[in-house]
């Protein structure tokens, strides 16, 4: 199956990207993974993109796309893939559609996850990651350390970064609201779209996930 997955920051795409491509045996290929692998190996794109995150500028579409399209281009990506953060706008759609149509080969779903916009500002707003060791995260609601402000593993001391800030969130959800939830509307006058709560235990929504692209893949 190829797929695009599209939800809001905090909707859990990273989590459910992982448990959906393990399930499908397909590559979870993220934006962040491909700038990451772009740039620690040098690649004429990683060069590209370096340069402009340096001097605090975006990265245009056409460097995410090429990067895309190399990693989309591997042999463990024939049978499928699942995209993460890419298209993340009507622009990037286009030129996905155009690659995967001069390749002969279409997407299958775009798999919509769907969260409301308050629960996003909780989730996000509300992690408390350690300082000592950014991996130990808490949450003020959903997983408390047994001592307030104090990391259950090492001790360390639990804080809030910038961007989890209840500002920046509502922030970034502006963006995503103008840049990339128009993608859903393109690809549903494609019948593309398969939308499922991500509210709920982490198995839960990868079932319901699963559930509906297999009834979506059966022609509903």
């Amino acid at each position: 199956m190829r797929i695009v997955l599209v939800g809001p920051p905090g909707a859990g795409k990273g989590t459910q990207a992982a448990f959906l491509a393990k399930n499908l045996s397909i590559p979870h290929i993220s934006t962040g993974d491909l700038f990451r692998a772009n740039i620690s190996q040098q690649t004429e794109l990683g060069k590209l993109a370096k340069s402009y995150m340096d001097a605090g500028n975006l990265v245009p579409d056409e460097v995410t796309i090429g990067m895309a399209k190399d990693r989309m281009e591997k042999p463990d990506a024939e049978g499928g893939f699942l995209l993460d953060g890419f298209p993340r706008n009507v622009s990037q759609a286009e030129a996905l559609d155009e690659m995967l149509q001069s390749e002969s080969m279409k997407l299958d779903a775009v798999l919509d996850l769907e969260v409301p916009e308050e629960e996003v500002v909780k989730r996000i707003a509300g992690r408390r990651i350690c300082r000592k060791d950014s991996s130990h995260v808490f949450h003020v609601t959903y997983s408390q350390p047994k001592k307030e402000g104090v990391c259950d593993v090492c001790g360390g001391e639990l804080y809030q970064r910038d961007d989890d800030s209840e500002e920046t969130v509502r922030k970034r959800l502006e963006v995503y609201h103008t840049q990339t939830e128009p993608i859903i509307d393109y690809y549903k006058t494609q019948g593309l779209v398969v939308t499922i709560s991500a509210l709920g235990k982490v198995e839960e929504v990868t079932a319901r996930a699963m559930e509906a692209l297999q009834r979506d893949g059966d022609g509903k």
